[in-house]
């Protein structure tokens, strides 16, 4: 099943946010809000889409020839560590959007695609006032949907935060919170403490769509196969069953095919976030059924002959990271340096490597997340709202008289939640 021409061009015409009809008045793109994926995935049922961390333009064309192929929604982003101010990949928040509609345009795409802000992380109280400034940037350069992530702060704050923050983001965009920082097997997020956030957003009629957990993952390149919780994610998402928030997943390399059909099936999870894997599968490295990356027995990632870039470039990208002291955690630190020396590659070179992501995504979105169709669903509730703005999912349930400041505090205190080390687990 494909989306309709007649259908696709009706909700071309309805289903672009303001922001991209003002940035890409004359586009044939139909980039949408976050909302319209994640309800696409509601509709099917028992799926979730993938949501492909773009930290070469090769994995954008690759993920989105993929969505094409399997008539799935599909979500593009980057996070702020790899693609904020301080970016080390060139695809950053300012020019994805750019870079996605082009690349639709030139391609034929028109399965609907949101451009997602992952992981917009506040480590401190002092990020506040740089974020109401940098946030509006953002949707002003094509985003349509972003991840606030204060679960650095304790709990009183990350709710503090979303309240603040959420006021800069448009009603119509896609909103994920997030709870407990992505670190493991330690500091695992609760039942209580996601019930905390949810609701005491609730109270002050804020309704994200997702909420990420640390349930078990990390992010980058997983030492073991220890992985997702997923029946601590299916408890916590039962516990906010009320408020009619989705799961997003995060640190999805690392996981089996079969755990992450778990988290499609067995939770309310909509969206999963893959990011090492796909960057790896770009390259031509040997990656395994968890998405982890092979290694030699002398510790050197294993890069497949005539797979990814030329032999040639992957002896520079590795004398590089050498010549630095880069282990393998650090490799995604050559997509910022190496992106202009891929992209001058042969031609034949650069379709392999988007080539390799296009399978990949598209075994991911059909025989593990149950995307197929999806695309074809979000275009049906584009024409069925008339609109891009989808509205919320939930309504108010909570008492905001019982969520004031004072009494957030004295909630939060009462929270009984192992935060786990400290450290810094940004990829």
């Amino acid at each position: 099943m494909t989306v309709d021409q007649t259908d696709f061009t009706q909700a071309l015409a309805v289903g672009r946010p303001p922001n991209i009809c003002k940035l890409f008045p004359h586009s044939q793109a139909l980039i949408v809000s976050g909302k319209v994926i994640d309800r696409a995935m509601l509709l099917k049922g028992r799926c979730m889409t993938i949501a492909a961390n773009a930290r070469n333009s090769f994995i954008i064309r690759g993920a989105l020839l993929a969505a094409q192929r399997a008539d799935a929604a599909l979500i593009i982003e980057i996070a702020r560590s790899e693609g904020g101010a301080k970016a080390y990949c060139p695809i950053n928040y300012w020019n994805m959007a750019t870079m996605v509609d082009a690349a639709m345009n030139e391609m034929g795409i028109t399965v609907p695609v949101a451009i997602h802000a992952d992981h917009y992380g506040l480590k401190k109280e002092s990020d506040l006032d740089f974020a109401k400034v940098e946030i509006p940037t953002l949707f002003e350069a094509g985003i349509t949907s972003i991840a606030i992530d204060a679960s650095h702060l304790p709990d009183e704050k990350n709710l503090l935060t979303n309240l603040s923050l959420s006021q800069l983001i448009p009603a119509w965009a896609g909103y994920e919170t997030e709870v407990g920082e992505i670190k493991g097997t330690s500091g695992l997020s609760t039942p209580d403490e996601a019930l905390f956030l949810i609701q005491g957003l609730n109270a002050h009629g804020v309704f994200p769509d997702w909420i990420a957990l640390n349930n078990g993952t990390t992010h980058g390149i997983e030492a073991s196969d220890a992985g997702i919780d997923v029946e601590l994610t299916r408890v916590i998402h039962d516990q906010l069953s009320p408020y009619r928030i989705s799961g997003a997943q995060h640190g999805t390399s690392g996981n089996s095919s079969e755990r992450l059909r778990a988290i499609a099936e067995q939770t309310r999870t909509t969206k999963a976030n893959v990011a090492t894997a796909l960057q790896m599968v770009s390259w031509g490295v040997e990656v395994n059924d968890y998405g982890n990356a092979q290694l030699d027995d002398n510790g050197r990632f294993i890069k497949l002959k005539d797979q990814g870039v030329s032999e040639a470039l992957w002896d520079e990208m590795v004398a590089y990271a050498t010549e630095r002291g880069w282990k393998a955690g650090n490799y995604k630190n050559l997509n910022l340096p190496f992106e202009n020396r891929m992209l001058g590659q042969p031609r034949a070179i650069r379709e392999r490597m988007i080539k390799r992501v296009e399978d990949f995504v598209y075994r991911l979105l059909t025989e593990v997340f149950n995307a197929e169709g999806t695309a074809t669903l979000a275009v049906d509730t584009i024409l069925s709202k008339g609109s891009y703005d989808l509205g919320p999912k939930a309504e108010r349930l909570e008492d905001p008289a019982q969520w004031s400041g004072e009494k957030i505090a004295a909630r939060a205190a009462s929270l009984d939640g192992d935060k786990g080390p400290a450290g810094d687990y940004d990829d």
